[in-house]
């Protein structure tokens, strides 16, 4: 009999939580039970945190450019910086949580994340915001995965998936009232609020939590946590971003020899943080090598339009956040769809043709400038965005899943989750040094536009490369299930 770890002890005795839970718990949860719903608002409301952060600050980069005197290069790090800690650390997070208890890790990450948003709020200057942005993303990866294995092993098994479905739908809508949440508290006046905003809601998550969230650990999990191979995560992640931001050769050798190292220590550790055995699957390495090439483009298409908008167009930061709307609502209204069709038909011509659509809006986003309307110009490019992202997210993440061993289904979920958030960090870091985003340009609307749309055709080559990957790599078999789940580094 195991010590009570919360208003209700939960142990979950399977050895992957995720892909088939099995809790013994002195209360289990239902859907329509108010503790139900009470951990259901938590897990969404923890999560937006992270997922709406994300955006918000994007739009904030030309006031804060404008206010801490930043370069481009240190609004590059804002970003980066979060991202990097992000993904390097949530496969770790996950395991954590299943050893130490799954409330407790998303407790430590909600607080976490909540204190780091205070020192972002008050940094005096863009190297103690990039700083505080670094350990913002050790709370959103503490609190990520959590969230979502939380409902798998508190709920019962047959409220599971109205749970697990209504926690994505709310985060959908987070996702996109955020651009608009964005514009309006830089409306307040000073990019500081997009920070501070996260105090009261974290609070509630809290108090919620420690009220009605019942704790949860994997009994079964055996082995320790890789806490090295984490470490050489952060080493190789965090030198391989400092070598393309700043064109520096000796931070790429430091990035090569932390590869070296990681995939050492991976192969010799019992229990890896990432298991290599999976990639001589090759539908699950083809289709990670896709996430691999897409999710690059898709995060530097988000992270410089909000910027072209404002810098070059001269859009408020409120008009300019709520332009990538569409690319959310099409994705929500049609992704359900699309995972049906790939269940009927295989994955991969929705992998060939989704690409190619995004590849379109690129191009359509060369339009996009000092004299752009939104209906002429913006709107073409962000609908064709939404369709083509519609077409191929859930496609894509489904066959992320059905490609690993059902035992592995929890890892491989996580494992494609860290490589869109990984593909998203290097490309903000590199295509912007490729496409002459540098130094002060933010003081050049004109250099700033010719470097935007540079952007946007390597954006668009990216995405032709995926296209051609998925057409001759990813394998023709239907897919075991329609899903609709998307990476969190998404953030449209």
């Amino acid at each position: 009999m195991h010590q009570p770890l919360g208003p209700y002890a939960c142990t979950d005795v399977s050895s992957e939580a995720v892909a088939a839970p099995t809790v013994t718990c002195e209360r289990l949860l239902t859907y329509r039970s108010a503790a139900g719903r009470w951990v259901l608002l938590a897990t969404v409301l923890g999560s937006a945190l992270a997922a709406v952060d994300s955006t918000v600050v994007a739009i904030a980069l030309p006031a804060i450019g404008e206010d801490l005197d930043a370069s481009f290069a240190g609004l590059q790090w804002t970003v980066t910086g979060y991202t990097l800690t992000l993904a390097s650390l949530v496969l770790l997070s996950g395991a954590a949580g299943d050893r130490l208890g799954r409330r407790r890790v998303f407790l430590v990450g909600v607080v976490w994340f909540t204190l780091a948003s205070l020192l972002c709020a008050a940094a005096p200057t863009i190297g103690l915001l990039i700083v505080a942005r670094v350990l913002q993303g050790v709370g959103g990866a503490l609190l990520t995965p959590a969230s979502l294995s939380i409902l798998q092993a508190s709920f019962v098994e047959a409220d599971r998936g109205p749970a697990i479905g209504t926690w994505a739908g709310f985060s959908g809508v987070a996702g996109a009232l955020a651009p608009l949440i964005g514009g309006w508290l830089l409306g307040l006046g000073s990019w500081r609020w997009v920070f501070l905003v996260n105090l009261p809601l974290a609070a509630l998550v809290v108090a919620i939590s420690l009220r009605h969230m019942p704790e949860s650990v994997d009994r079964g999990a055996r082995g320790r946590v890789d806490w090295l191979g984490a470490a050489l995560t952060v080493a190789l992640l965090g030198a391989a971003t400092y070598a393309l931001i700043g064109q520096s050769w000796p931070a790429a050798g430091l990035a090569a020899a932390a590869l070296v190292a990681f995939l050492g220590v991976e192969r010799r550790v019992d229990d890896p943080l990432l298991p290599l055995d999976l990639f001589r699957i090759r539908q699950f390495s083809a289709v990670n090598a896709v996430t691999l090439v897409l999710y690059g483009p898709i995060a530097v298409f988000f992270f410089l339009l909000v910027v072209q908008l404002q810098v070059v167009t001269g859009w408020t930061a409120l008009a300019a956040g709520t332009a990538t709307i569409p690319v959310t609502a099409i994705t929500l209204a049609l992704s359900a769809r699309s995972g049906a069709i790939a269940q009927r038909i295989g994955p991969r011509l929705q992998l060939t043709a989704g690409p190619l659509l995004c590849a379109a809006a690129m191009l359509l986003s060369l339009r996009i400038g000092p004299t752009a309307t939104y209906v002429g110009d913006v709107l073409p490019a962000v609908a064709v965005l939404g369709l083509g992202l519609a077409t191929l997210v859930a496609p894509l993440t489904a066959t992320a899943l059905s490609a690993a061993p059902a035992e592995h289904a929890g890892l491989a979920s996580g494992l494609n989750n860290a490589l869109a958030r990984t593909a998203a960090l290097l490309a903000i870091a590199a295509v912007p040094v490729a496409a002459g985003l540098t130094g002060d340009v933010f003081d050049d609307p004109a250099g700033f536009d010719q470097g935007f749309g540079t952007a946007m055709v390597v954006c668009a080559a990216l995405f032709a490369l995926g296209a051609l990957l998925a057409a001759v790599a990813v394998e023709p078999p239907r897919l075991a299930a329609p899903t609709d789940h998307r990476p969190e580094s998404e953030a449209p």
